[in-house]
């Protein structure tokens, strides 16, 4: 049970739940790059409403996603993620008949509502170790990233042979397959108290007067905000300005993701030294306002427009890695998943709003009026990460104790060098701890585990 290799049934559950996360996410994803230009289209469409489409699920994300924790901690978390994903189901064959411009706005909002995201993640804890639970973490948060990018390459692509309506039953059948591997290939596990993914509400209020963890909320919600508002104008961009047709933007994309995910490597690597993060951090932001004032002052030619995304990528997929990192190292011990419920609503509650507002900018005051609101956020967020103290990070352990050893043991983890924060909950066989990995005795930490 202490080894540092996965078990049979973790690597099963771990690639089966990385597999339905990641093609929800996939789903979600592929209607970005073209659901403002087909919106156009529809009965009753205007720029507001076409935003509202692109963002709407966001918002209904924001709001379902702890009641839905909360449900799965009562009923189970496998009934409750197959209910999300059967409204996921809804609105995605919605949306895909919908011949109205509401229509499809309701249909993103039923998916939006379907939000299993915390319950996945509670589960992916229930049925992994301590020891294997930031790998397994890590494994799902990787799926996403790969969704994002192969939804961006492949939308433009789909979009051409089976149009955006064939791209919302794709989504409704992918969330199918997902009920399929949750009830025949996941366990069904034991249910634990994990407060490293499972948030409390009353936790989260606290949290919102953190100001470390604050100024990375802020962050997370101008950063999509920024994504979901720049898709609204970006491929009207190609379009109209650059007659690409539709099926032609992943040519467009693809050189710019690739490269973008070559430069991301190395300022990660960088960011994994406790003395660069924030610099890392304020130059992947700055590289986000350069991405704002290139697309702001476009070149007319598809390598000009491929720079700026480019550019655009390249600061948004280093910050995609460093935030939710540095969220688990700045939150409070035992905290980890309230702080990661409140990262997650702000960041819904950006791409809600980033889509509202984007379709009403460009409705208004036409393209440029989008990135010149874009650069002014960023504007703000880089400033605010210039005038803000260095940040104390720190690394979240959980470690197995006894029940009956509680506050003996609790008092003893304080006492060991490197450990800033011990804290253990009545009748849960763990302590959450943060420590400085620097400073760390290591052996003092294995003594007192082995003892318990």
């Amino acid at each position: 049970m202490n080894s540092n290799q996965l078990t049979p049934i973790e690597k099963r559950s771990i690639f089966a739940l990385a597999s339905v996360y990641g093609l929800r996410m996939f789903g979600l994803f592929l209607i970005l790059p073209v659901l403002a230009i087909y919106a156009e289209q529809l009965d009753g469409a205007t720029p507001v409403l076409m935003g509202l489409a692109l963002g709407v699920y966001g918002i209904f994300q924001a709001v379902f996603q702890i009641p839905f924790g909360l449900l799965s901690d009562r009923f189970g978390r496998k009934p409750i993620i197959v209910i999300g994903l059967l409204i996921f189901i809804a609105g995605s064959v919605v949306a895909a008949l919908s011949t109205t411009i509401w229509g499809v706005v309701v249909g993103r909002a039923l998916q939006g509502a379907g939000a299993i995201a915390a319950v996945v993640l509670a589960l992916t804890s229930d049925l992994t170790r301590e020891n294997q639970r930031t790998k397994a973490m890590a494994m799902i948060g990787m799926t996403i990233g790969f969704s994002f990018m192969l939804a961006l390459l492949a939308a433009p692509w789909l979009e051409f042979f089976i149009g955006v309506p064939g791209l919302f039953f794709m989504t409704a059948i992918l969330a199918a397959l997902s009920i399929a591997v949750i009830i025949k290939v996941v366990p069904t596990p034991v249910q634990t108290l994990n407060l490293d993914v499972k948030p409390i509400p009353s936790q989260m209020w606290q949290l919102l007067r953190n100001p470390q963890l604050i100024r990375l909320d802020v962050g997370i919600f101008i950063l999509h905000f920024v994504l979901t508002a720049m898709f609204v104008v970006v491929p009207i961009v190609l379009l109209q300005e650059l007659q690409l047709d539709t099926n032609q933007h992943w040519s467009v994309y693809l050189p710019a993701l690739l490269a973008s995910v070559l430069f991301m490597v190395p300022m990660v690597i960088l960011a994994s030294k406790k003395e660069r993060v924030s610099s890392i951090f304020l130059i992947a932001v700055c590289l986000l306002v350069l991405a704002q004032l290139c697309f702001l002052f476009r070149p007319m030619s598809v390598m000009g427009i491929m720079a700026c995304l480019f550019v655009f990528f390249w600061g948004f997929n280093v910050l995609e890695a460093m935030l939710p990192s540095l969220v688990s190292r700045l939150a409070p011990a035992a905290c980890k998943g309230s702080a990661m419920g409140v990262y997650n609503t702000f960041q819904f509650t950006g791409i809600f709003f980033g889509g509202l507002l984007g379709g009403l900018l460009y409705g208004q005051y036409g393209v440029n009026a989008v990135f010149v609101l874009c650069a002014v956020l960023l504007l703000v967020w880089a400033f605010i990460l210039f005038k803000a103290p260095n940040m104390r990070l720190l690394d979240s352990m959980v470690v197995r104790i006894k029940p009956s050893q509680h506050q003996d043991c609790k008092q003893a983890l304080e006492s060991i060098a490197g450990i800033e924060e011990a804290i253990v909950i009545e009748n849960e066989p763990v302590a959450y701890l943060k420590v400085d990995k620097d400073k760390l005795d290591q052996a003092a930490l294995d003594q007192i585990i082995t003892a318990s």
